[in-house]
């Protein structure tokens, strides 16, 4: 692949990434909530929805909290009536995250009409560009997991301490 094709994608996916922000930044303050706040529930509720709910940790992974701040963004969720801990695993220390009924209308209410624009521009290409799309996606997030997996290349000027 050329480098200039690599650079327009990449672009295109740093500002999809910037819109996502952008629209839970507009989630959050919709709800009167703290960015983080909206992140971890929009996080809560699609995890929902695609059958595999958070744990506390798992969250905290996805949005790069330490367990004890995890936990008190989690309170202050739980104390809002937007989220609630159930214990639903064979293992009952394990906690798992779900989204409150009452919450559940609020989020659809404000992410219907991304939903409408979604099905929109599907509708616009076939099932094979599609097919095409999704494969680039999940190759792009397994290189991007590969890429995370790597350790970090030393800082500039930082000098490695002597074995």
């Amino acid at each position: 692949m050329d480098g200039e094709r690599t650079t327009r994608l990449l672009d295109a996916l740093r500002t999809f990434g910037a819109n996502y922000t952008d629209l839970t930044g507009r989630f959050a303050a919709w709800l009167g909530l703290h960015h983080t706040d909206a992140a971890a529930l929009v996080e809560i509720l699609y995890a929902e929805d695609q059958g595999t709910p958070l744990t506390p940790t798992g969250l905290g992974g996805r949005l790069g909290l330490t367990s004890g701040a995890t936990t008190n963004l989690l309170n202050r969720l739980e104390k809002l009536g937007h989220v609630v801990r159930t214990r639903e695993h064979t293992d009952r220390r394990v906690v798992t995250l779900r989204s409150s009924p009452a919450i559940e209308a609020p989020a659809r209410e404000f992410f219907g009409p991304l939903a409408g624009h979604l099905g929109t521009l599907v509708a616009r290409y076939s099932a094979e560009q599609l097919d095409l799309v999704e494969d680039f996606l999940d190759r792009l997030r397994d290189t991007m997991a590969a890429a995370l997996a790597d350790p970090p290349p030393d800082r500039p000027g930082a000098h490695r301490a002597d074995p």
